[in-house]
């Protein structure tokens, strides 16, 4: 939809900078012609669900230089419907949200797990979800396996290497690798170490599996105890 709204109307796309924002798709699908939105007058704008003032000061400024390009007869109605799919795409994301949040709240794992910052509802009931219960895991390690947040020896001889585990859980360790990565980013401490490993020639993706094992150790230890996310001072 992007690459449709910089062909046909540029000016209109350079409104914002991102074509998702809530009040820009409001906008586009308001009505079924595009070119009708460059001749909308201000009390119209407002009543525009998300304009508000400050973004129909903006649009009224772009109506006094609008430009439509030839194929916005045909590209134009692409473009509205786009809108309209993705604002039905977000409701239908925020029920599943909103249905996520009651699942959350009756896992005791779910709510334990969100405790860590960067740990979100969908990563925290996901991971709270693959794992079932901590029973089934011996030991951190076991878990950190089975999270894709650890190796195993593949070393031979004078030979030094490691593989990754063939019995990793995929939706979990697609999980906890987002979840890292945004918990290094709230955490200090964590994103000192996230940038240790970097410094020693680790790849991003390698960075955050070394960080997650060491998560893993600490919600190994939270579940198996029942305890929330503590940050030492």
């Amino acid at each position: 939809m992007q690459a449709d709204l910089q062909a046909v109307c540029p000016g209109l796309l350079a409104i914002t900078n991102d074509a998702d924002n809530l009040w820009f798709l409001r906008l586009l699908s308001h009505g079924e012609n595009l070119i009708k939105l460059s001749r909308l007058r201000s009390t119209t704008l407002l009543k525009i669900p998300a304009v508000g003032r400050k973004y129909a000061a903006l649009i009224r400024q772009w109506q006094g230089r609008a430009f439509f390009s030839h194929e916005v007869d045909y590209v134009g109605p692409m473009i509205v419907e786009d809108a309209r799919r993705i604002l039905a795409l977000r409701e239908k994301v925020r029920e599943i949200e909103a249905q996520c949040e009651a699942l959350a709240e009756r896992s005791q794992l779910s709510r334990l797990i969100r405790t860590i910052p960067g740990f979100g509802l969908v990563c925290a009931s996901e991971i709270g979800g693959e794992i079932g219960t901590i029973a089934r895991f011996a030991n951190e390690r076991s878990l950190a396996l089975y999270l894709g947040m650890a190796t195993l020896d593949d070393s031979s001889g004078t030979r030094k290497g490691a593989k990754r585990p063939k019995h990793v859980n995929a939706h979990a360790r697609m999980a906890m690798m987002t979840a890292v990565d945004r918990h290094r980013k709230s955490v200090p401490e964590s994103q000192r170490y996230y940038a240790k490993k970097r410094a020693e020639g680790k790849t991003h993706n390698q960075a955050v599996r070394a960080l997650g094992r060491h998560l893993c150790r600490v919600l190994f230890k939270m579940l198996t105890q029942e305890r929330p996310y503590e940050r030492r001072q």
